[in-house]
């Protein structure tokens, strides 16, 4: 899904363009996320609830300093996204397990919020493209979605691989087959890429989620039982690499 050639007159938005190696770049911080989430919450025994505050902090701390921005930084965004995804890992954890929201529920009660968020920022600025990302207003907008999205990604990975039986296994095969799908119908077809963005953006969470807990969940779970840490630390070095490798400019749309 490779954004557009920048025309000359373009202004630029607040977040990056939407390119293959957003895409790799993406799925990597959701994996990290899960990752670090548990990390924090599992392996240092925090609990769900302390880990939330923590990472929610943090996550608050990031959107406000990409808020204030004057322009598209690319690690103050991965930044960001970095703790959209670990939160939403926690929170979700503790509405599924600590709540007892279950799976379905806290799947399902995430969808409407996330339909909700889309819904009013579509009503209240006209449009939910991330080419539109350009105002403070349009930014809070964009962070309340993903949030919402993370989290849902969260409870509906742990939904697909648990409760439906998948594994981990079966859901990463689920999920890349949708994606690919998504891929599919944008070279093909005449479908909305704003609705495709989103419907990608939001898949890709859930992907990362059974990927993380395939890399760190126990071997008699369906896991490969590698520690938490060491996978957070890889993903965030590959994290990394990407970004040097493969420059990522602002988002553009005409004026």
């Amino acid at each position: 899904m490779n954004a557009s050639p920048t025309p000359p007159d373009a202004a630029a938005s607040k977040v990056p363009a939407v390119t293959l190696a957003f895409w790799i770049t993406k799925i990597a911080a959701t994996t990290l996320g899960e990752t670090g989430g548990d990390a924090l919450s599992m392996s240092l025994g925090l609990g769900y609830l302390l880990s939330t505050a923590i990472f929610a902090g943090l996550f608050l701390l990031a959107v406000s300093a990409q808020v204030s921005a004057r322009r598209f930084h690319p690690l103050l965004y991965w930044t960001t996204i970095i703790a959209t995804t670990t939160v939403g890992t926690t929170l979700a954890d503790f509405a599924d397990r600590s709540l007892g929201v279950g799976y379905a529920g806290g799947t399902t009660m995430l969808a409407l919020l996330l339909a909700t968020s889309l819904a009013l920022w579509h009503w209240r600025l006209g449009s939910v493209s991330v080419h539109a990302v350009q105002s403070p207003h349009a930014e809070m907008y964009y962070w309340v979605t993903i949030m919402f999205s993370q989290t849902l990604g969260t409870a509906l990975g742990d939904w697909t691989a648990d409760s439906a039986g998948l594994g981990y296994l079966g859901g990463m095969a689920v999920f890349g087959a949708l994606l690919a799908a998504l891929a599919a119908a944008y070279y093909r077809t005449s479908v909305s890429r704003t609705a495709l963005f989103w419907a990608a953006f939001i898949l890709t969470r859930p992907l990362g989620a059974v990927v993380g807990d395939f890399l760190d969940k126990p071997l008699h779970a369906g896991g490969l039982a590698l520690s938490r840490f060491s996978a957070s630390a890889a993903l965030l070095a590959f994290m990394a690499v990407c970004l040097l490798l493969f420059p990522q400019r602002a988002a553009t749309r005409p004026h």
